[in-house]
């Protein structure tokens, strides 16, 4: 029983009234953490640590920073078995996924500590004689950061990386889903030295998260939000920040479309579909949930995807290595189920291995989707992808470009002009050619358009999105003035 606590000031407590909440292991239903679950007085308490921490951490020499950040990857990558452990067990994750969050997250804080000398500003010029002008970035504040389930180590570093080498101070509000993983993160952070209320942890249970994210966001020393999650919950942030006046950075659901083209090697877009559509059960927020195919090659990629999907296999993660380990939750799998027997019932044809038991389900495909059909518009987040078959190239973006949402998107052709021509009509943050839909890497501007957020993490993307810029001016010789 992992038995995470709070991470205020630098100091591990309970939460105010001793309150608690459970996570149970996804396929076993048996209980595998007892959170503390923080509530109002907690989140004050958390952001008046923060503020005070901030003067002396953005007075940091970045060279200090960057020692620290990396000092994080180092203990976190010292740590993975102890990461690994507790993500399998509280997320239903494969081990291969698992290890894969520690090395990426441990990246995340890696990628960050090189940006400390790369917040930069520039001498501008001006037509007032004997002025210098200037722009200047400078550490926003505190920070909150909110992180999702599904890549709880990438995300969750993510979260927190960039803002604390732009020398902002951090709240990394956990999931519910896994206290555990994410409470390491802050552990590691301790360890490193961030442990005068630099970076601070709190946990809450699905009740009590409302009203402290709430009172995170209202607090006058917040002065940025993360978010990575559902669109659903982002517009709720979203209304509650700008009713605060304070900028937010999005990343949300998806409906991420591969487009396979009449000139593509269809071997090539399979691997791709292959992975994009089920690595983690397809519950990353850029799984490639569309499938639009020329109808020209739609029947022959079909019949490889279709071979290549019913070889995957799927099973209890602690059992042994599978492709496919276990959905978060029964309720996220029994909704896969409507999806599939809605375009079944309306005529869909459904590729699959068999029915699922409890979590474990299998990878599915459901081919002749049409906008009837649920699953044609809506995210599903699991272990199913749909083929559309399109009349030609300009069909193929028209139906891509067919949804709300706007994350990612790939597109394969070995006509690289046609592609490239394709990758620029598409309504999406990212676009791939000849590559999977999945894929992140932590210097890269991540983020989306539509409902899929907006705001970019990554690199000098999010060197703007978690500093201020100001304007400074010296005088330096005499100044007219009319009066």
């Amino acid at each position: 029983m992992f038995e995470p606590d709070l991470i205020i000031g630098g100091k591990r407590m309970g939460a105010e009234g001793w309150r608690s909440f459970m996570r149970a292991n996804p396929v076993s239903g048996e209980a595998v953490s007892r959170a503390a679950s923080a509530g109002h007085a907690d989140a004050e308490a958390a952001a008046r640590a923060a503020q005070a921490a901030f003067p002396a951490w953005a007075a940091l020499a970045p060279g200090e920073r960057r020692a620290r950040l990396n000092a994080v990857a180092d203990i976190m990558l010292a740590r993975h078995d102890d990461f690994v452990a507790r993500m399998m067990a509280e997320t239903g994750a494969t081990r291969g996924w698992a290890s894969y969050n520690v090395a990426e997250g441990a990246n995340m804080f890696r990628e960050a500590a090189a940006m400390v000398t790369q917040i930069k500003g520039e001498v501008i010029p001006t037509n007032v004689p004997g002025n210098i002008a200037m722009s200047v970035r400078q550490p926003a504040g505190v920070c909150l950061g909110i992180a999702p389930w599904n890549a709880p180590i990438i995300l969750g570093a993510r979260a927190v990386a960039m803002p604390l080498a732009c020398g902002n101070t951090v709240i990394l509000k956990t999931s519910e889903t896994c206290p555990a993983t994410h409470h390491l993160i802050g552990e590691c952070l301790l360890a490193a030295g961030l442990d005068k209320g630099e970076a601070n942890v709190l946990h809450a249970s699905a009740e009590d998260t409302p009203a402290v994210v709430a009172s995170l966001i209202e607090h006058q020393a917040v002065r940025r939000i993360n978010f990575t999650g559902s669109t659903r919950v982002g517009r709720i942030i979203a209304q509650k920040a700008a009713a605060e006046l304070k900028p937010v950075l999005l990343e949300l659901g998806g409906k991420s479309p591969l487009v396979v083209l009449e000139s593509a090697d269809l071997d090539k877009a399979v691997d791709a579909a292959i992975f994009g559509a089920f690595m983690n059960q397809g519950q990353i927020c850029m799984s490639t949930e569309r499938i639009v195919v020329d109808a020209k090659v739609s029947q022959a990629f079909v019949e490889k995807f279709s071979k290549r999907t019913l070889a995957l296999t799927a099973k209890d993660p602690a059992l042994g290595e599978a492709e496919l380990g276990a959905m978060v939750s029964e309720p996220a799998a029994a909704r896969i189920d409507e999806l599939i027997a809605d375009a079944h019932a309306k005529g869909a044809a459904i590729i699959t291995k068999g029915a699922r038991q409890g979590t474990i389900m299998p990878a599915t495909i459901v081919d002749q989707v049409t906008p009837a059909m649920r699953i044609y518009a809506e995210e599903s987040f699991g272990p199913v992808t749909t083929v559309v078959h399109a009349q030609d190239t300009e069909d193929c973006i028209r139906i891509a470009n067919d949804t709300g949402y706007g994350l990612s998107a790939a597109v394969f052709a070995e006509d690289i002009a046609e592609a490239t021509r394709v990758a620029g009509q598409l309504q999406t943050g990212i676009c791939h050619i000849n590559g999977p839909t999945v894929h992140d890497e932590p210097q890269m501007p991540f983020g989306g358009t539509k409902a899929s957020g907006f705001g970019r993490f990554g690199g000098s993307a999010g060197i703007d999105a978690f500093t201020e810029l100001r304007w400074i001016t010296i005088q330096s010789g005499p100044r007219f003035y009319p009066f």
